[in-house]
């Protein structure tokens, strides 16, 4: 499980419960099909894997906690718990617990996004779009968005950011296959065609983010020095002649008159043999 990432208030603490004489909020068993999933959940894949682990301890236990839902023309939609809410039709139970409390449009955005973020851990593609939508829908500036979620303002800045990156870039972020730090790094990465080559060169070698970052602090076009080889010696040349008709096989020496080294490049098993018999000789002469 990922640690809290600083989100300071919970539910509770964004929508302050109701008064318990307060009749419009209730704690009720619901039928499944009267209640719909969220349009505007954050969370935009669910783990199968996961959800058939989650239905298989609700048949053992039930539902250990109530879904939050609010009542929209006479049905019920979720605001917290669409995990729950798939498990437990996974689970093929009929009812579920439920809290109905009335809630807002603004507010109900607000409680959905929080709950992900602070108990499912959205993908940071996932959470970037959601911000943004709570921005847009709630005419809310960073600042303001910033302090409802419990975070800093530059927090909220560089997940917004994300969202600049070329589409095929975002694919990968939203995959998995790079990470929100990988992710970040490419921002600075003003070109798209580079942006998604360097994506897609770090994903096919494994980069790490500092990587990332090197590559894309380098200028575009810049290229590092060809090594130039040493020129071989002449008196190498002759010398790599007689190996080769001495042992029958590929020779090649590289270095210096005062240090170096000789290397013997055998084809087959046979020429192999016949160095192994060579060697043999000359300690049986020696």
């Amino acid at each position: 499980m990922k640690a809290n990432r600083g989100l300071g208030r919970g539910l509770d603490a964004l929508m302050p419960e109701l008064p318990q004489e307060d009749a419009r909020e209730r704690v009720m068993m619901l039928r499944m099909g009267d209640i719909d999933p969220n349009p505007e959940q954050p969370r935009r894949k669910f783990d199968a894997q996961a959800l058939a682990e989650l239905a298989a301890s609700i048949r053992q236990v039930g539902v250990l906690q109530p879904i939050l839902v609010t009542e929209i023309d006479g049905r019920y939609r979720i605001i917290a718990g669409e995990r729950r809410w798939r498990a437990s039709r996974l689970a093929e139970l009929e009812e579920i617990p439920a809290i109905v409390r009335p809630l807002d449009e603004i507010t109900r955005m607000e409680a959905a996004l929080i709950e992900n973020i602070q108990r499912e851990d959205l993908n940071p593609l996932e959470e970037a779009l959601a911000v943004r939508a709570l921005m847009e829908k709630c005419g809310l500036t960073q600042e303001k968005a910033a302090e409802r979620l419990g975070r800093s303002r530059p927090a909220v800045a560089n997940l917004l950011r994300l969202l600049t990156l070329p589409e095929p870039v975002l694919d990968m972020l939203r995959d998995g296959k790079l990470s929100a730090g990988h992710a970040r790094a490419l921002v600075a990465v003003e070109d798209p065609a580079r942006c998604i080559a360097l994506a897609e060169k770090a994903v096919r070698e494994g980069w790490s983010v500092r990587q990332i970052e090197q590559a894309a602090q380098e200028k575009p076009g810049a290229e590092k020095p060809a090594r130039v080889k040493p020129r071989k010696l002449p008196e190498f040349t002759e010398m790599e002649e007689r190996l080769r008709h001495a042992f029958g096989m590929k020779a090649s020496i590289d270095g210096t008159l005062s240090r170096g080294k000789i290397t013997l490049t055998y084809g087959s098993r046979q020429e192999l043999e016949r160095l192994y018999d060579l060697m043999q000789g000359d300690v049986e002469n020696a």
